[in-house]
């Protein structure tokens, strides 16, 4: 059984290792290479990963990791946006563990964490025809409330993010 606990310097290398294979699973088809690495090293970076780790409450409640037998097997983080409202930011699995509960063992904690800080609504962005994220999240209990561009897109290119949100 899977535990989930705050993020230690030590799980660094995992966190970013798991998300290069995450992203390329993930999005490989719906992004170009290109907008995937800049996004792989503008958040993923070991530096900034490091950095991250620990919690600045409200806007950044620091990751928090999926840990079986010593082994790191996903990561998410999420944060207080406006009052009463939280932001899953991030979450991620080793692809290989997809299907295993390990995602809403991640999102409970962080939805615990956004309720602690205050929040009634916990709200959470996926790019458009992520077939992976949206019905996830869906099951949960989001809705689609809006689109915008998506995060690091350029004027050339067209990348939509869904806005969902669910009352917490």
């Amino acid at each position: 059984m899977a535990e989930v606990r705050a993020a230690r310097d030590e799980d660094v290398e995992a966190i970013c290792d798991i998300c290069a294979r995450a992203y390329h699973a993930t999005y490989a088809g719906l992004v170009s290479s290109d907008y995937l690495n800049r996004m792989l090293d503008e958040f993923y970076r070991p530096e900034r990963v490091g950095k991250a780790i620990a919690a600045t409450p409200p806007d950044w409640l620091g990751y928090q990791v999926a840990e079986h037998d010593g082994r790191v097997l996903g990561f998410a983080a999420g944060g207080i946006t406006t009052a009463g409202a939280g932001e899953l930011f991030t979450l991620y699995l080793e692809p290989g563990e997809r299907g295993r509960g390990l995602g809403t063992l991640l999102l409970d904690r962080i939805t615990e964490q956004l309720r602690e800080q205050g929040a009634t609504e916990m709200w959470v962005a996926a790019l458009a025809g992520n077939e992976l994220a949206v019905p996830f999240y869906r099951a949960r209990g989001f809705v689609k409330e809006g689109e915008r561009p998506a995060y690091g897109t350029t004027g050339a290119e067209d990348y939509r993010s869904w806005l969902l949100r669910r009352p917490i």
